[in-house]
Protein backbone atom coordinates (compact mmCIF):
# COMPACT_ATOMS: atom_id res chain seq x y z
CA UNK A 1 0.00 0.00 0.00
CA UNK A 2 2.90 2.29 0.88
CA UNK A 3 4.59 1.53 -2.50
CA UNK A 4 1.21 2.41 -4.20
CA UNK A 5 0.45 5.50 -2.96
CA UNK A 6 4.14 6.80 -3.55
CA UNK A 7 4.44 5.52 -6.69
CA UNK A 8 0.65 7.61 -7.24
CA UNK A 9 2.29 10.52 -6.32
CA UNK A 10 4.50 10.52 -9.12
CA UNK A 11 2.88 8.54 -12.10
CA UNK A 12 3.29 11.22 -14.77
CA UNK A 13 0.36 9.23 -17.07
CA UNK A 14 -2.96 9.97 -15.82
CA UNK A 15 -4.37 6.90 -17.41
CA UNK A 16 -2.35 4.34 -15.04
CA UNK A 17 -3.38 7.07 -11.90
CA UNK A 18 -6.84 6.46 -12.68
CA UNK A 19 -6.24 2.69 -12.52
CA UNK A 20 -4.06 3.20 -9.60
CA UNK A 21 -6.63 5.17 -7.68
CA UNK A 22 -9.50 2.70 -8.27
CA UNK A 23 -7.82 -0.66 -7.17
CA UNK A 24 -6.94 1.30 -3.62
CA UNK A 25 -10.08 2.56 -3.36
CA UNK A 26 -11.25 -1.03 -3.88
CA UNK A 27 -9.19 -2.28 -0.98
CA UNK A 28 -10.46 -2.71 2.60
CA UNK A 29 -8.31 -0.88 5.02
CA UNK A 30 -9.36 -4.08 7.64
CA UNK A 31 -7.87 -6.37 5.29
CA UNK A 32 -4.66 -4.72 5.06
CA UNK A 33 -4.80 -4.54 9.05
CA UNK A 34 -6.17 -8.17 9.37
CA UNK A 35 -3.36 -9.54 6.78
CA UNK A 36 -6.73 -11.31 4.63
CA UNK A 37 -5.63 -12.26 0.93
CA UNK A 38 -8.83 -10.65 -1.17
CA UNK A 39 -9.05 -10.27 -4.68
CA UNK A 40 -8.02 -6.42 -4.59
CA UNK A 41 -5.36 -6.99 -2.42
CA UNK A 42 -3.93 -10.02 -4.78
CA UNK A 43 -4.06 -7.46 -7.49
CA UNK A 44 -2.43 -4.62 -6.07
CA UNK A 45 0.68 -7.25 -4.74
CA UNK A 46 0.54 -8.27 -8.38
CA UNK A 47 1.44 -5.30 -9.68
CA UNK A 48 3.71 -3.90 -6.51
CA UNK A 49 5.08 -7.07 -4.99
CA UNK A 50 8.47 -6.36 -7.13
CA UNK A 51 9.77 -4.57 -10.54
CA UNK A 52 9.61 -5.93 -13.87
CA UNK A 53 13.56 -6.90 -14.19
CA UNK A 54 15.55 -5.60 -17.18
CA UNK A 55 17.88 -7.62 -19.34
CA UNK A 56 19.04 -8.53 -22.36
CA UNK A 57 16.07 -8.80 -23.94
CA UNK A 58 15.44 -5.16 -22.33
CA UNK A 59 11.53 -4.87 -20.83
CA UNK A 60 8.51 -6.56 -21.69
CA UNK A 61 5.37 -7.39 -19.84
CA UNK A 62 1.49 -6.42 -19.66
CA UNK A 63 0.53 -2.60 -19.86
CA UNK A 64 -0.76 -1.35 -16.80
CA UNK A 65 0.09 0.70 -13.33
CA UNK A 66 2.77 -0.16 -10.93
CA UNK A 67 6.54 -1.51 -11.13
CA UNK A 68 5.14 -4.97 -12.53
CA UNK A 69 3.78 -3.35 -15.48
CA UNK A 70 4.59 -2.04 -18.75
CA UNK A 71 3.89 2.03 -18.09
CA UNK A 72 5.27 5.62 -18.34
CA UNK A 73 6.90 5.99 -15.04
CA UNK A 74 8.89 2.20 -15.92
CA UNK A 75 10.11 3.74 -19.17
CA UNK A 76 11.33 6.81 -17.73
CA UNK A 77 12.99 5.54 -15.40
CA UNK A 78 14.61 2.79 -17.49
CA UNK A 79 15.38 5.59 -19.92
CA UNK A 80 17.02 7.53 -17.27
CA UNK A 81 19.51 4.37 -16.76
CA UNK A 82 20.04 3.91 -20.09
CA UNK A 83 20.93 7.43 -20.00
CA UNK A 84 22.99 7.56 -17.10
CA UNK A 85 25.13 4.42 -18.46
CA UNK A 86 25.85 6.01 -21.96
CA UNK A 87 27.21 9.44 -20.26
CA UNK A 88 29.07 6.79 -17.84
CA UNK A 89 30.77 5.19 -21.12
CA UNK A 90 31.97 8.99 -22.04
CA UNK A 91 31.32 10.44 -25.75
CA UNK A 92 32.16 8.87 -28.53
CA UNK A 93 34.41 12.02 -30.11
CA UNK A 94 35.32 15.22 -29.30
CA UNK A 95 32.60 17.36 -27.27
CA UNK A 96 29.78 15.06 -29.22
CA UNK A 97 27.54 13.88 -26.66
CA UNK A 98 26.20 10.86 -28.56
CA UNK A 99 22.99 9.84 -30.51
CA UNK A 100 19.98 7.57 -29.68
CA UNK A 101 18.28 6.53 -32.02
CA UNK A 102 14.29 5.64 -30.90
CA UNK A 103 11.67 3.56 -33.01
CA UNK A 104 8.81 2.04 -31.80
CA UNK A 105 5.37 0.00 -33.23
CA UNK A 106 1.51 1.31 -33.24
CA UNK A 107 0.90 -0.75 -30.22
CA UNK A 108 -1.01 0.81 -27.33
CA UNK A 109 1.34 3.33 -25.91
CA UNK A 110 3.89 2.51 -27.97
CA UNK A 111 4.39 6.58 -28.92
CA UNK A 112 4.18 7.87 -25.48
CA UNK A 113 7.03 5.68 -24.59
CA UNK A 114 9.11 6.33 -27.63
CA UNK A 115 8.58 10.33 -26.92
CA UNK A 116 9.42 10.06 -23.38
CA UNK A 117 12.49 8.19 -23.94
CA UNK A 118 13.75 10.71 -26.34
CA UNK A 119 12.60 13.53 -23.79
CA UNK A 120 14.53 11.64 -21.09
CA UNK A 121 17.44 11.23 -23.19
CA UNK A 122 17.46 14.96 -24.05
CA UNK A 123 17.16 16.27 -20.61
CA UNK A 124 20.31 13.76 -19.67
CA UNK A 125 22.80 16.34 -22.37
CA UNK A 126 22.30 13.39 -25.12
CA UNK A 127 20.91 13.69 -28.82
CA UNK A 128 17.84 11.93 -29.65
CA UNK A 129 16.29 11.09 -32.54
CA UNK A 130 13.04 9.60 -33.05
CA UNK A 131 12.01 7.39 -36.24
CA UNK A 132 9.14 9.36 -37.89
CA UNK A 133 6.09 7.03 -37.27
CA UNK A 134 5.35 3.21 -36.42
CA UNK A 135 7.94 1.00 -37.85
CA UNK A 136 9.44 -2.18 -38.36
CA UNK A 137 11.90 -2.94 -35.79
CA UNK A 138 14.99 -3.31 -38.71
CA UNK A 139 14.38 0.04 -39.30
CA UNK A 140 15.30 1.30 -36.17
CA UNK A 141 18.72 -1.23 -36.08
CA UNK A 142 19.58 0.09 -39.38
CA UNK A 143 19.32 3.28 -38.45
CA UNK A 144 21.59 3.06 -35.80
CA UNK A 145 24.13 1.86 -37.79
CA UNK A 146 23.63 4.40 -40.66
CA UNK A 147 23.56 7.19 -38.37
CA UNK A 148 26.45 6.02 -36.36
CA UNK A 149 24.58 6.22 -32.95
CA UNK A 150 25.48 5.04 -29.58
CA UNK A 151 22.57 3.33 -28.68
CA UNK A 152 19.08 2.97 -30.12
CA UNK A 153 15.65 1.65 -28.51
CA UNK A 154 12.89 -0.37 -29.80
CA UNK A 155 9.41 0.16 -28.25
CA UNK A 156 8.01 -3.33 -29.19
CA UNK A 157 6.24 -6.47 -27.67
CA UNK A 158 7.04 -8.05 -30.95
CA UNK A 159 4.68 -10.81 -31.13
CA UNK A 160 3.32 -11.02 -27.78
CA UNK A 161 -0.43 -10.86 -26.82
CA UNK A 162 -2.43 -6.81 -27.54
CA UNK A 163 -2.08 -5.83 -24.01
CA UNK A 164 1.94 -6.14 -23.95
CA UNK A 165 4.62 -4.05 -24.51
CA UNK A 166 8.26 -3.84 -24.30
CA UNK A 167 11.57 -1.86 -24.75
CA UNK A 168 14.69 -3.41 -26.35
CA UNK A 169 17.62 -1.76 -26.21
CA UNK A 170 20.65 -1.95 -28.48
CA UNK A 171 24.23 -0.34 -28.64
CA UNK A 172 26.09 1.33 -31.10
CA UNK A 173 27.27 -1.16 -33.26
CA UNK A 174 23.86 -1.92 -34.14
CA UNK A 175 23.09 -5.23 -31.97
CA UNK A 176 21.24 -6.15 -29.20
CA UNK A 177 22.72 -5.70 -25.58
CA UNK A 178 24.58 -8.63 -23.82
CA UNK A 179 26.15 -9.41 -20.19
CA UNK A 180 27.64 -7.27 -18.46
CA UNK A 181 25.74 -4.36 -20.26
CA UNK A 182 22.38 -5.70 -19.41
CA UNK A 183 23.40 -5.76 -15.80
CA UNK A 184 25.34 -2.47 -15.55
CA UNK A 185 22.27 -1.02 -17.22
CA UNK A 186 19.91 -2.44 -14.70
CA UNK A 187 22.20 -1.45 -11.96
CA UNK A 188 21.74 2.45 -13.42
CA UNK A 189 17.69 2.03 -13.80
CA UNK A 190 17.48 0.86 -9.68
CA UNK A 191 20.30 3.98 -9.13
CA UNK A 192 17.09 6.43 -10.43
CA UNK A 193 15.50 8.31 -7.49
CA UNK A 194 12.34 10.02 -7.56
CA UNK A 195 10.89 10.63 -11.22
CA UNK A 196 10.60 14.36 -10.17
CA UNK A 197 14.34 14.32 -10.49
CA UNK A 198 14.32 13.35 -14.71
CA UNK A 199 14.21 16.01 -16.30
CA UNK A 200 11.64 15.90 -18.90
CA UNK A 201 12.08 19.01 -21.88
CA UNK A 202 8.99 19.42 -24.22
CA UNK A 203 11.53 19.39 -27.65
CA UNK A 204 14.86 19.41 -27.97
CA UNK A 205 15.28 16.44 -30.11
CA UNK A 206 15.02 15.74 -33.84
CA UNK A 207 12.04 13.67 -35.39
CA UNK A 208 13.75 11.80 -38.58
CA UNK A 209 12.18 12.19 -41.82
CA UNK A 210 11.23 9.39 -44.88
CA UNK A 211 14.60 9.52 -45.61
CA UNK A 212 15.90 7.13 -43.21
CA UNK A 213 12.98 4.61 -44.51
CA UNK A 214 14.33 5.46 -48.23
CA UNK A 215 17.81 4.75 -47.51
CA UNK A 216 16.56 0.90 -45.37
CA UNK A 217 14.57 -0.01 -48.18
CA UNK A 218 17.24 1.21 -50.60
CA UNK A 219 19.75 -1.20 -48.39
CA UNK A 220 16.97 -4.18 -48.40
CA UNK A 221 17.82 -5.67 -51.62
CA UNK A 222 21.38 -6.12 -51.14
CA UNK A 223 21.59 -10.11 -50.76
CA UNK A 224 19.89 -9.92 -53.96
CA UNK A 225 22.07 -10.71 -57.42
CA UNK A 226 21.26 -8.47 -60.01
CA UNK A 227 19.62 -10.02 -63.17
CA UNK A 228 17.87 -12.94 -61.78
CA UNK A 229 14.52 -13.43 -62.29
CA UNK A 230 11.67 -11.26 -60.45
CA UNK A 231 8.73 -13.15 -61.68
CA UNK A 232 6.91 -14.65 -58.33
CA UNK A 233 3.53 -14.28 -56.73
CA UNK A 234 3.49 -13.30 -53.54
CA UNK A 235 0.22 -13.06 -51.02
CA UNK A 236 1.61 -11.37 -48.26
CA UNK A 237 0.39 -10.32 -44.25
CA UNK A 238 1.93 -7.68 -41.78
CA UNK A 239 -1.33 -9.32 -38.75
CA UNK A 240 -2.22 -6.07 -37.98
CA UNK A 241 1.14 -4.89 -37.52
CA UNK A 242 3.46 -1.92 -39.21
CA UNK A 243 5.29 -4.01 -42.18
CA UNK A 244 3.08 -3.37 -44.96
CA UNK A 245 4.02 0.23 -46.17
CA UNK A 246 7.82 -0.85 -45.57
CA UNK A 247 7.36 -4.51 -47.40
CA UNK A 248 5.64 -3.16 -50.04
CA UNK A 249 7.97 -0.70 -51.07
CA UNK A 250 11.04 -2.97 -50.89
CA UNK A 251 9.35 -5.93 -53.35
CA UNK A 252 8.78 -2.97 -55.70
CA UNK A 253 11.81 -1.28 -55.60
CA UNK A 254 13.88 -4.79 -55.77
CA UNK A 255 11.54 -4.85 -59.02
CA UNK A 256 8.75 -7.59 -58.16
CA UNK A 257 5.36 -7.40 -58.48
CA UNK A 258 3.16 -5.89 -56.03
CA UNK A 259 2.38 -8.78 -53.29
CA UNK A 260 -1.29 -9.49 -52.68
CA UNK A 261 -1.95 -7.69 -48.89
CA UNK A 262 -4.51 -9.70 -46.68
CA UNK A 263 -7.21 -7.04 -46.67
CA UNK A 264 -8.67 -7.62 -42.94
CA UNK A 265 -5.06 -7.79 -41.80
CA UNK A 266 -3.46 -4.83 -43.47
CA UNK A 267 -3.43 -2.01 -41.08
CA UNK A 268 -1.67 -1.35 -37.86
CA UNK A 269 -4.20 -2.43 -35.46
CA UNK A 270 -3.36 -2.79 -31.62
CA UNK A 271 -6.40 -4.99 -30.60
CA UNK A 272 -5.08 -7.86 -33.37
CA UNK A 273 -9.04 -8.25 -33.96
CA UNK A 274 -8.30 -11.08 -36.21
CA UNK A 275 -5.90 -13.46 -34.48
CA UNK A 276 -5.69 -15.12 -30.79
CA UNK A 277 -2.06 -14.44 -31.24
CA UNK A 278 -0.19 -12.20 -33.30
CA UNK A 279 2.37 -14.33 -34.00
CA UNK A 280 2.66 -16.19 -37.39
CA UNK A 281 3.67 -19.44 -35.60
CA UNK A 282 0.37 -19.84 -33.50
CA UNK A 283 -2.83 -21.59 -35.17
CA UNK A 284 -5.20 -19.65 -36.46
CA UNK A 285 -2.85 -16.54 -37.19
CA UNK A 286 -2.57 -17.50 -40.80
CA UNK A 287 -6.16 -18.58 -41.78
CA UNK A 288 -6.95 -15.47 -43.35
CA UNK A 289 -3.73 -15.48 -45.21
CA UNK A 290 -4.61 -18.88 -46.73
CA UNK A 291 -7.92 -17.83 -47.81
CA UNK A 292 -6.76 -15.07 -49.62
CA UNK A 293 -3.94 -17.08 -51.12
CA UNK A 294 -6.79 -19.63 -52.31
CA UNK A 295 -8.22 -17.18 -54.23
CA UNK A 296 -5.62 -15.14 -55.43
CA UNK A 297 -3.06 -18.72 -55.79
CA UNK A 298 0.33 -16.96 -55.39
CA UNK A 299 3.38 -18.78 -55.11
CA UNK A 300 4.24 -18.16 -51.81
CA UNK A 301 2.52 -16.83 -49.15
CA UNK A 302 4.84 -14.33 -46.78
CA UNK A 303 3.97 -12.76 -43.38
CA UNK A 304 5.67 -10.75 -40.72
CA UNK A 305 4.81 -10.34 -36.98
CA UNK A 306 3.95 -7.44 -35.98
CA UNK A 307 7.35 -5.36 -35.70
CA UNK A 308 8.70 -7.64 -39.09
CA UNK A 309 11.43 -8.58 -37.91
CA UNK A 310 10.60 -12.02 -38.44
CA UNK A 311 9.56 -13.67 -41.46
CA UNK A 312 7.20 -16.41 -42.05
CA UNK A 313 6.83 -18.63 -45.26
CA UNK A 314 3.85 -21.28 -46.45
CA UNK A 315 4.12 -22.94 -49.39
CA UNK A 316 0.82 -24.95 -51.55
CA UNK A 317 0.39 -28.48 -50.51
CA UNK A 318 -1.78 -30.43 -51.80
CA UNK A 319 -1.46 -33.06 -48.98
CA UNK A 320 -2.71 -30.93 -46.24
CA UNK A 321 -6.02 -29.34 -45.14
CA UNK A 322 -6.28 -26.42 -47.08
CA UNK A 323 -4.01 -26.53 -49.48
CA UNK A 324 -1.45 -24.21 -47.66
CA UNK A 325 1.42 -25.70 -45.59
CA UNK A 326 3.65 -23.44 -43.27
CA UNK A 327 7.67 -23.73 -43.37
CA UNK A 328 9.30 -24.62 -40.12
CA UNK A 329 12.03 -21.69 -39.33
CA UNK A 330 14.32 -24.35 -39.47
CA UNK A 331 13.14 -25.41 -43.16
CA UNK A 332 13.49 -21.56 -44.23
CA UNK A 333 16.74 -20.98 -42.85
CA UNK A 334 18.25 -23.88 -44.63
CA UNK A 335 16.59 -22.73 -47.79
CA UNK A 336 18.16 -19.46 -47.91
CA UNK A 337 21.45 -21.09 -46.61
CA UNK A 338 21.98 -22.53 -49.44
CA UNK A 339 20.41 -20.49 -52.03
CA UNK A 340 23.49 -18.12 -50.63
CA UNK A 341 26.05 -20.95 -50.99
CA UNK A 342 24.89 -21.08 -54.85
CA UNK A 343 25.43 -17.60 -54.76
CA UNK A 344 28.81 -17.93 -53.52
CA UNK A 345 28.55 -16.55 -50.29
CA UNK A 346 31.53 -16.07 -48.21
CA UNK A 347 31.69 -15.40 -43.97
CA UNK A 348 30.27 -17.65 -41.33
CA UNK A 349 27.22 -18.39 -40.63
CA UNK A 350 25.66 -18.94 -37.66
CA UNK A 351 22.85 -20.53 -35.66
CA UNK A 352 21.47 -21.05 -31.98
CA UNK A 353 21.74 -24.19 -29.55
CA UNK A 354 17.67 -24.85 -30.35
CA UNK A 355 17.91 -24.30 -33.97
CA UNK A 356 18.69 -27.82 -36.46
CA UNK A 357 22.02 -28.91 -36.80
CA UNK A 358 21.81 -29.27 -40.49
CA UNK A 359 23.13 -25.59 -40.83
CA UNK A 360 26.59 -26.72 -39.98
CA UNK A 361 26.11 -29.52 -42.71
CA UNK A 362 25.85 -26.83 -45.14
CA UNK A 363 28.50 -24.66 -44.13
CA UNK A 364 30.77 -27.52 -43.98
CA UNK A 365 30.03 -29.28 -47.50
CA UNK A 366 30.87 -25.24 -48.41
CA UNK A 367 33.69 -24.97 -46.40
CA UNK A 368 32.48 -21.86 -44.57
CA UNK A 369 33.02 -20.83 -41.17
CA UNK A 370 30.11 -22.34 -38.92
CA UNK A 371 28.87 -20.97 -35.50
CA UNK A 372 26.51 -21.77 -32.68
CA UNK A 373 25.42 -19.50 -29.82
CA UNK A 374 23.02 -19.10 -27.05
CA UNK A 375 19.27 -18.14 -28.60
CA UNK A 376 18.11 -14.64 -29.84
CA UNK A 377 19.96 -12.33 -32.47
CA UNK A 378 22.33 -10.65 -29.77
CA UNK A 379 24.44 -13.39 -29.27
CA UNK A 380 24.48 -14.63 -32.99
CA UNK A 381 25.10 -10.77 -34.73
CA UNK A 382 28.56 -10.98 -32.79
CA UNK A 383 29.50 -14.24 -34.81
CA UNK A 384 33.02 -13.14 -36.20
CA UNK A 385 32.59 -12.76 -39.74
CA UNK A 386 28.92 -13.40 -40.05
CA UNK A 387 27.55 -13.79 -43.34
CA UNK A 388 24.31 -15.47 -42.60
CA UNK A 389 22.63 -16.55 -39.59
CA UNK A 390 18.67 -17.98 -38.43
CA UNK A 391 16.99 -19.21 -35.67
CA UNK A 392 14.05 -21.19 -35.61
CA UNK A 393 11.32 -18.71 -34.40
CA UNK A 394 11.65 -16.86 -37.74
CA UNK A 395 14.48 -15.06 -37.63
CA UNK A 396 16.71 -14.37 -40.30
CA UNK A 397 19.42 -12.14 -41.03
CA UNK A 398 20.84 -11.98 -45.18
CA UNK A 399 22.67 -8.24 -44.51
CA UNK A 400 24.75 -7.91 -41.32
CA UNK A 401 26.22 -5.22 -43.00
CA UNK A 402 23.04 -3.24 -43.38
CA UNK A 403 21.39 -5.13 -40.47
CA UNK A 404 23.26 -6.78 -37.34
CA UNK A 405 19.86 -8.29 -36.17
CA UNK A 406 16.65 -10.26 -37.56
CA UNK A 407 14.90 -8.46 -40.45
CA UNK A 408 11.67 -9.98 -41.77
CA UNK A 409 11.96 -7.84 -45.22
CA UNK A 410 15.01 -8.81 -46.05
CA UNK A 411 14.89 -12.34 -45.97
CA UNK A 412 11.78 -11.90 -47.42
CA UNK A 413 13.21 -10.43 -50.54
CA UNK A 414 15.94 -13.41 -50.50
CA UNK A 415 13.14 -15.90 -50.23
CA UNK A 416 10.78 -14.02 -52.96
CA UNK A 417 14.33 -14.37 -55.32
CA UNK A 418 15.03 -18.28 -54.43
CA UNK A 419 10.94 -18.80 -55.46
CA UNK A 420 11.82 -16.91 -58.54
CA UNK A 421 14.47 -18.53 -59.58
CA UNK A 422 13.39 -22.57 -58.60
CA UNK A 423 10.16 -21.45 -60.93
CA UNK A 424 12.00 -20.99 -64.11
CA UNK A 425 12.75 -25.03 -63.96
CA UNK A 426 9.29 -25.39 -62.78
CA UNK A 427 10.55 -26.55 -58.97
CA UNK A 428 9.37 -24.98 -55.83
CA UNK A 429 10.93 -24.61 -52.41
CA UNK A 430 9.43 -28.21 -51.67
CA UNK A 431 11.46 -29.50 -54.45
CA UNK A 432 14.72 -28.24 -53.22
CA UNK A 433 14.14 -29.08 -49.01
CA UNK A 434 13.91 -32.78 -50.89
CA UNK A 435 17.18 -32.11 -52.57
CA UNK A 436 18.75 -30.61 -49.42
CA UNK A 437 17.19 -34.39 -47.36
CA UNK A 438 18.95 -36.26 -49.95
CA UNK A 439 22.59 -33.95 -49.94
CA UNK A 440 22.47 -33.96 -45.95
CA UNK A 441 20.28 -36.26 -44.21
CA UNK A 442 16.08 -35.42 -43.04
CA UNK A 443 16.82 -33.14 -40.35
CA UNK A 444 13.41 -32.84 -39.06
CA UNK A 445 12.41 -30.98 -35.99
CA UNK A 446 8.88 -29.72 -33.85
CA UNK A 447 8.61 -28.31 -30.88
CA UNK A 448 6.58 -28.90 -27.24
CA UNK A 449 5.83 -25.42 -26.42
CA UNK A 450 3.39 -25.10 -23.56
CA UNK A 451 2.15 -21.43 -21.87
CA UNK A 452 1.43 -21.23 -17.99
CA UNK A 453 0.04 -19.12 -16.00
CA UNK A 454 1.30 -20.16 -12.90
CA UNK A 455 5.38 -18.87 -13.59
CA UNK A 456 6.65 -21.33 -10.61
CA UNK A 457 5.38 -24.14 -12.53
CA UNK A 458 8.27 -23.77 -15.39
CA UNK A 459 10.66 -23.82 -12.91
CA UNK A 460 9.47 -27.38 -11.52
CA UNK A 461 9.75 -28.34 -14.73
CA UNK A 462 13.11 -27.55 -15.34
CA UNK A 463 13.78 -28.59 -11.88
CA UNK A 464 12.68 -32.01 -12.15
CA UNK A 465 14.26 -32.52 -15.58
CA UNK A 466 17.75 -31.69 -13.08
CA UNK A 467 16.84 -34.30 -10.48
CA UNK A 468 15.55 -37.22 -12.39
CA UNK A 469 17.06 -36.88 -15.67
CA UNK A 470 15.77 -38.87 -19.04
CA UNK A 471 17.88 -42.09 -19.57
CA UNK A 472 15.96 -42.38 -22.91
CA UNK A 473 13.56 -40.95 -24.69
CA UNK A 474 10.88 -42.17 -28.09
CA UNK A 475 13.46 -45.35 -27.43
CA UNK A 476 16.41 -44.02 -28.13
CA UNK A 477 19.32 -43.95 -25.49
CA UNK A 478 20.60 -40.52 -23.99
CA UNK A 479 24.37 -40.49 -24.73
CA UNK A 480 24.66 -37.20 -23.20
CA UNK A 481 22.78 -34.38 -20.91
CA UNK A 482 24.32 -30.66 -20.77
CA UNK A 483 23.46 -28.24 -18.12
CA UNK A 484 23.44 -25.15 -19.85
CA UNK A 485 23.23 -23.39 -16.59
CA UNK A 486 26.77 -24.04 -15.87
CA UNK A 487 28.12 -22.84 -19.33
CA UNK A 488 30.47 -24.92 -21.56
CA UNK A 489 33.67 -24.43 -23.12
CA UNK A 490 32.02 -21.94 -25.85
CA UNK A 491 28.92 -21.02 -24.28
CA UNK A 492 28.37 -18.57 -21.07
CA UNK A 493 25.35 -19.72 -18.81
CA UNK A 494 21.88 -19.93 -19.92
CA UNK A 495 18.60 -21.57 -18.09
CA UNK A 496 18.43 -25.12 -20.12
CA UNK A 497 19.26 -28.48 -20.54
CA UNK A 498 20.19 -30.11 -23.49
CA UNK A 499 20.15 -33.73 -24.89
CA UNK A 500 21.95 -36.14 -27.33
CA UNK A 501 20.31 -39.40 -27.93
CA UNK A 502 21.94 -42.49 -30.09
CA UNK A 503 20.65 -43.48 -33.20
CA UNK A 504 18.69 -46.95 -33.88
CA UNK A 505 19.87 -48.60 -36.93
CA UNK A 506 16.91 -50.57 -37.06
CA UNK A 507 14.46 -47.81 -36.54
CA UNK A 508 16.24 -45.69 -39.16
CA UNK A 509 17.89 -43.04 -36.97
CA UNK A 510 20.79 -41.50 -36.85
CA UNK A 511 20.36 -39.84 -33.97
CA UNK A 512 18.25 -37.05 -31.96
CA UNK A 513 18.56 -33.99 -30.04
CA UNK A 514 16.53 -32.33 -27.50
CA UNK A 515 16.99 -28.66 -25.47
CA UNK A 516 14.54 -27.74 -23.06
CA UNK A 517 14.51 -23.84 -21.53
CA UNK A 518 12.23 -21.12 -20.65
CA UNK A 519 11.23 -18.92 -23.02
CA UNK A 520 12.60 -15.81 -22.26
CA UNK A 521 9.82 -13.29 -23.88
CA UNK A 522 6.63 -15.16 -22.74
CA UNK A 523 5.46 -17.11 -20.00
CA UNK A 524 6.26 -20.22 -22.16
CA UNK A 525 8.25 -23.67 -21.42
CA UNK A 526 9.89 -24.76 -24.72
CA UNK A 527 11.19 -28.05 -25.60
CA UNK A 528 13.17 -27.99 -28.93
CA UNK A 529 13.22 -31.29 -30.76
CA UNK A 530 15.14 -32.26 -33.88
CA UNK A 531 15.76 -36.45 -35.72
CA UNK A 532 18.29 -37.00 -38.04
CA UNK A 533 16.93 -39.85 -40.91
CA UNK A 534 19.58 -41.35 -43.36
CA UNK A 535 18.04 -40.75 -47.23
CA UNK A 536 19.45 -42.93 -49.61
CA UNK A 537 17.58 -41.26 -52.79
CA UNK A 538 14.37 -39.55 -53.72
CA UNK A 539 12.22 -42.68 -53.51
CA UNK A 540 13.32 -42.93 -49.59
CA UNK A 541 11.60 -39.25 -48.53
CA UNK A 542 8.62 -41.00 -47.84
CA UNK A 543 9.82 -43.64 -45.10
CA UNK A 544 12.43 -41.04 -44.13
CA UNK A 545 9.69 -38.70 -43.08
CA UNK A 546 7.23 -41.13 -41.29
CA UNK A 547 10.42 -42.49 -39.97
CA UNK A 548 10.89 -38.91 -38.06
CA UNK A 549 7.30 -37.89 -37.28
CA UNK A 550 6.73 -40.82 -35.46
CA UNK A 551 9.83 -40.29 -33.31
CA UNK A 552 9.19 -36.77 -32.88
CA UNK A 553 5.68 -37.65 -31.39
CA UNK A 554 7.07 -40.37 -29.24
CA UNK A 555 9.92 -37.82 -28.13
CA UNK A 556 6.79 -35.32 -27.53
CA UNK A 557 5.00 -38.02 -25.06
CA UNK A 558 8.01 -38.80 -23.30
CA UNK A 559 9.61 -34.84 -22.33
CA UNK A 560 5.92 -34.54 -21.41
CA UNK A 561 5.97 -37.04 -18.98
CA UNK A 562 9.82 -35.84 -17.99
CA UNK A 563 9.01 -32.33 -17.15
CA UNK A 564 5.64 -33.21 -15.16
CA UNK A 565 3.75 -30.73 -17.56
Amino acid sequence: MDRARAWLAEDPDPETRDELVRLLESVDPADVEDGAETEALAELADRFGGTLQFGTAGLRGELGTGPMRMNRAVVIRAAAGLAAYLRGKGAPSGDDPGLVVIGHDARYKSADFARDTAAVMTGAGLRAALLPYPLPTPVLAFAIRHLGAVAGVAVTASHNPPRDNGYKVYLGDGSQIVPPADDEIAAEIAAVGSLRDVALPETGWETLGDEIVDAYVARTDSALTEGTPRDVRVVYTPLHGVGRDTFVAAFTRAGFPAPVVVPEQADPDPAFPTVAFPNPEEPGAMDLAFATARSERPDIVIANDPDADRCAVAVPDASVEGGWRMLRGDEVGALLATHLVHKRAGGTFATTIVSSSLLSRIAAAAELPYEETLTGFKWLARSDGLAYAYEEALGYCVDPGGVRDKDGISAALLVAELTAELRQTDRTLLDLLDDIAVEYGLHATDQLSVRFEDLSRIAAAMERLRVEPPAALAGLTVTSGEDLSKGTDRLPPTDGLRYLLAGDDNRGVEGARVVVRPSGTEPKLKCYLEVVVPVGGQDELDRARATARTVLEELKRDLAAATGI
